[in-house]
């Protein structure tokens, strides 16, 4: 058994966190970084053990114990009969990871996003980072694979966080003391949390803010430009892909969005892109007319009667203008053929 603290620590600690000790894995080395991002165990003190004397001791314990109480504070998965997922539609048995951000990671996002916990944006960025992030270490940690089959991998791929926190355990060959493999678990720990909150940052603060924009732009572009629904104006470029079809989805009507248009990313120009049939398809709901497919420039502004046209993909999934007016043209047109 060994007690791990941090080394700006230099006191007795209120609260205690328990762990298992030896090899460690990315699940507990997450979920120890995020119950010291709450309230409660912000300032804990941690103990590596599997002696269930010194874990009765700790005030909260994850991925050892083989007990799964939320009012007991024991958030371990490894018991026969254990079947909790984060449900909302996933079905991925949770580890110690998931089990710790199902319970506490509303708490943690609205410290970081500076929101009421009860607060909307809050429940879609606890979603979001449980798809996104936390579901393929619940996963890995307990041998689920990726794919319903059996196929076997064209490459191996060990820079996932899984692998980079196993390969912080000491080799076979290597022998540590306690003290030693706990400096390394402290590692893991800050890895897991540091990219835990890198991502957590970029859904609050660059995914969310589209998706509000997008919201705000489909409102307008009802009200203002096609009372359908099928043409969204975009007055800046934002990733609008996912969050159209989940919002759509959210709705509860049909699809209605068949183009987009928004300004080039590098450029004043403009584009008017087709909203695929699915978030990954290639095939387009309404694609641009086959007649400006592949054509440029003056020919383009001639054949469509649209001034200062740039290019129609030869797919017809995306076109470009140099004006917003221009692009606004080129979308009416192809509605109507």
């Amino acid at each position: 058994m060994s007690t791990v603290s941090p080394a700006s620590k230099k006191q007795k600690l209120q609260k205690v966190i328990g762990t298992h000790n030896g090899t460690f894995h990315c699940d507990e080395a997450l979920a120890v970084f995020l119950l010291r991002q709450t309230a409660v165990y912000r300032d804990s003190d941690l103990k590596r053990t599997r002696d269930p004397s010194v874990l009765d001791t700790c005030d909260i314990v994850v991925d050892v114990g083989a007990v799964y109480d939320e009012s007991k504070q024991r958030f371990d998965h490894h018991q026969r009969g254990f079947t909790e997922v984060f449900g909302h539609g996933y079905e991925t048995k949770l580890s110690s990871a998931g089990l710790v951000f199902k319970h506490f990671g509303k708490e943690i996002i609205s410290n970081v996003a500076q929101l009421n916990v009860d607060h909307e944006n809050v429940h879609t960025l606890w979603l979001k980072m449980y798809k996104e992030f936390i579901e393929a270490i619940d996963a890995v940690d307990n041998g689920i694979s990726q794919y319903p089959t059996d196929l076997k991998p064209r490459y191996t791929n060990r820079t996932d966080l899984s692998s980079r926190v196993a390969a912080l355990n000491p080799p076979w060959n290597q022998t540590l003391d306690a003290a030693g493999v706990d400096a390394q678990f402290l590692r893991a720990s800050s890895l897991t949390g540091g990219e835990f909150m890198g991502k957590l940052s970029y859904y609050a603060n660059a995914w969310l803010p589209a998706r509000e924009l997008l919201t705000e732009a489909m409102a307008k572009s009802r009200a203002n430009i096609d009372s359908t629904g099928k043409i969204i104006l975009l007055e800046q470029f934002l990733p609008w892909k996912e969050h159209l079809f989940e919002l759509e989805t959210k709705s509860g009507g049909p699809p209605a969005a068949l183009y987009i248009i928004y300004p080039d990313e590098f450029g004043g120009n403009w584009r008017v892109q087709a909203v695929p049939v699915s978030p990954d398809s290639f095939e387009s709901r309404k694609a641009l007319p086959e007649k400006w497919r592949g054509v440029r420039d003056d020919e383009l502004s001639k054949i469509s009667g649209v001034d200062g046209c740039i290019f129609v993909h030869a797919s017809g999934f995306i076109g470009g203008n140099k004006t917003k007016e221009g692009a606004m043209q080129l979308t009416k047109l192809a509605l109507e053929l």
